[in-house]
């Protein structure tokens, strides 16, 4: 058979797409599913299709698309990129996501260099094999493949995505794919009832573009009955059991036990012909147990510009709940609007009886005062500061010009003109336009002997993973570490800060980097470890009592 030999690897596909509303939840589903796959044995890799045009959401308003997620190769991608990392527990790459605008780019770069040799250039076949390509080339080495299909079935944009899966299922053989669709059961207050009719238009709309789904993931904010179920499999055209109740749940991490507990991954397991070992959960429902189990809180105040969006922000939301759950407490968000931070009156009144003070990364000048007075208020007042790439450059104007006497210090991004650039634009930088030009990836961390850093992470070098295009101004490092500023992580060769710290404080230190890309529900990041440590009353020195663990 073509399909058999095609797929001689032996590697099998799930498709996931998504009905009724978007936002629906596909990729919290895909990432559970793969989560629970590998608990059970399989290798698994996650992808994210996305039917906009941009090449990446690099230069996208967070407002419009929340987080730019960066991985490890250096790819700006979409956030499920982050929960599938998370519930993972592994590192992805560039392949795990494809915009149409990424595809329809290298589709016409071949075309400008006659690689089709003159061809009529077509949405099919062109289109769609080049998309089928990026699957199959993140099958390489691994058992299963999960790709999730951004958008709601019956959006225009994504109707290539949704023909290239339609076809691949005949190019690897149909035994090998899995479509699985979510979808929305909405519960009408006014007749009392859940109603399915949604998604029986949506597996029908489904159907209608030559998919059939095999497994239907329904959301409800209810236990489903069975009357529901047996209606839904009927008008949905699946069996019984292929109609997976996805009820609303306390935490995200609950979210793989309670698809477990329905019998997701074992019916996955069942259609695709795959053994269906034990799945090993331990370690995650004792995570779900410390997190919904925590007696005590802590206050962190969150400094940033975009804080009616949370989803701009979601990998530090997440990394601060793990650092919650490994220290046995809840840590309650303040959001704070930078914004409103208009003078250091202001400031102490607003985040006085805050545990600790986060401020955010970003780009722009808006906010940046209010920040700067974050900043200096965590540091006059001895309250605990985790900065965040942006939050370690506030922290060093900051100190710039109140402790170091460099008045008017700023960041050239904010002051061409400043007589004191301590923050200027990387010279490799100069005059490049926006979009794909940042520092990007991941890049090594050498962390000074006896530091605050080097006690948190218990390492000399670590990796962490940049977005960014300025850095702290060279020139100025000398005057700076005079006025008793540390700047305790730098790359190898020591060119480029990218850690600052202060002594004679319980907890003060700010990152270049992006800690929260790297952080996971089994494994927090240092940093957010130790800060949320520092912010637990009893802790005068967190650092010291942290164990001695690499991260790389």
């Amino acid at each position: 058979m073509v399909g058999e030999r095609q797929n001689a690897d032996g590697t099998k596909y799930i498709f996931v797409t998504g009905g009724v509303v978007s936002s629906i939840g596909k990729g919290t589903s895909a990432a559970s599913l793969a989560m629970l796959l590998k608990a059970r044995g399989y290798r698994v890799v996650l992808q994210k299709f996305d039917p906009y045009i941009n090449v990446d959401p690099g230069t996208m308003n967070p407002y419009q698309h929340g987080e730019v997620f960066v991985t490890e190769d250096g790819a700006e991608t979409d956030l499920d990129l982050g929960h599938y990392e998370r519930f993972l527990g592994e590192n992805l790459g560039r392949l795990s996501n494809v915009t149409s605008g990424s595809v329809y780019w290298e589709v016409i770069q071949r075309e400008r260099r006659g690689d089709y040799l003159g061809a009529t250039v077509q949405v099919i076949p062109h289109i769609t094999n080049e998309i089928k390509s990026r699957i199959g080339r993140l099958g390489k080495d691994k058992d299963i493949v999960i790709t999730e299909i951004g958008g709601t079935v019956g959006d225009i944009e994504s109707l290539p995505f949704l023909e290239a899966i339609r076809q691949f299922r005949n190019d690897v053989g149909r035994r090998n794919v899995l479509y699985m669709h979510v979808s929305y059961v909405p519960y009408i207050e006014a007749a009392g009832e859940l109603k399915t009719k949604p998604t029986q238009h949506s597996a029908q709309r489904l159907r209608e573009i030559g998919i059939s789904a095999d497994v239907l993931v329904c959301r409800v904010d209810r236990p489903m009955g069975e009357d529901i179920r047996k209606k839904i499999s009927l008008f949905g055209d699946v069996e019984p059991d292929s109609v997976i109740p996805a009820e609303d749940v306390e935490s995200l991490y609950d979210i793989p036990l309670h698809l477990h507990e329905a019998g997701l991954d074992a019916h996955v397991l069942e259609k695709l012909g795959l053994p269906v070992p034990e799945a090993d959960l331990d370690e995650w429902r004792d995570l779900v147990r410390r997190l919904k189990g925590a007696k005590e809180s802590v206050r962190v105040a969150v400094i940033g510009k975009y804080i009616k969006l949370k989803d701009a922000y979601l990998s530090v939301v997440e990394s601060l709940e793990h650092a919650g759950g490994a220290n046995g407490v809840k840590v309650e968000l303040d959001w704070v609007d930078a914004e409103l931070l208009k003078d250091a009156g202001a400031t102490r009144e607003r985040l006085s009886g805050a545990d600790g003070v986060l401020v955010l990364h970003g780009f722009g000048s808006r906010g940046i005062e209010g920040k700067l007075e974050a900043a200096r208020y965590a540091r006059e007042s001895a309250t605990p500061y985790l900065g965040l790439c942006l939050g370690m450059q506030v922290a060093v104007i900051e100190y710039a010009r109140n402790v170091a006497g460099l008045e008017l210090a700023n960041s050239t991004e904010f002051d061409e003109d400043t007589p004191h650039p301590v923050i200027a634009i990387m010279p490799d930088q100069i005059g490049v336009d926006m979009g794909g030009t940042m520092r990007l990836g991941s890049y090594p961390c050498k962390l000074q002997a006896g530091s605050l850093a080097r006690k948190v992470y218990g390492t000399d070098e670590v990796q962490e993973r940049h977005r960014h295009r300025y850095e702290v101004n060279n020139e100025y490092r000398d005057v700076l570490t005079e006025a008793g500023m540390v700047f305790s992580g730098t790359s190898p060769d020591g060119r480029l800060v990218e850690i600052a710290e202060l002594k004679d404080h319980p907890f003060f230190i700010a990152s270049q980097f992006h800690p929260e890309f790297k952080s996971r529900p089994l494994d927090p990041h240092p940093l957010f470890r130790g800060f949320v440590e520092a912010c637990l009353p009893e802790k005068a020195a967190p650092a010291e009592t942290l164990p001695e663990e690499s991260r790389t």
